[in-house]
């Protein structure tokens, strides 16, 4: 799973429901909930 950081929670946590997705640049990125508190995360990805 990947590890993204919770500004609620102040800590890195797994995502919950992770899915890639394009960010309108083009670049690739992974988008999912805090397991704990419900907040979304956001993790871009490498450039390809």
């Amino acid at each position: 799973m990947a590890e993204a950081y919770c500004v609620k929670c102040k800590a890195k946590k797994e995502m919950a429901n992770a899915q890639e997705v394009q960010m309108k640049n083009g670049r690739p990125a992974l988008q999912g909930l805090c397991p704990t508190c419900g907040t979304k995360l956001f993790r871009i990805g490498a450039k390809k």
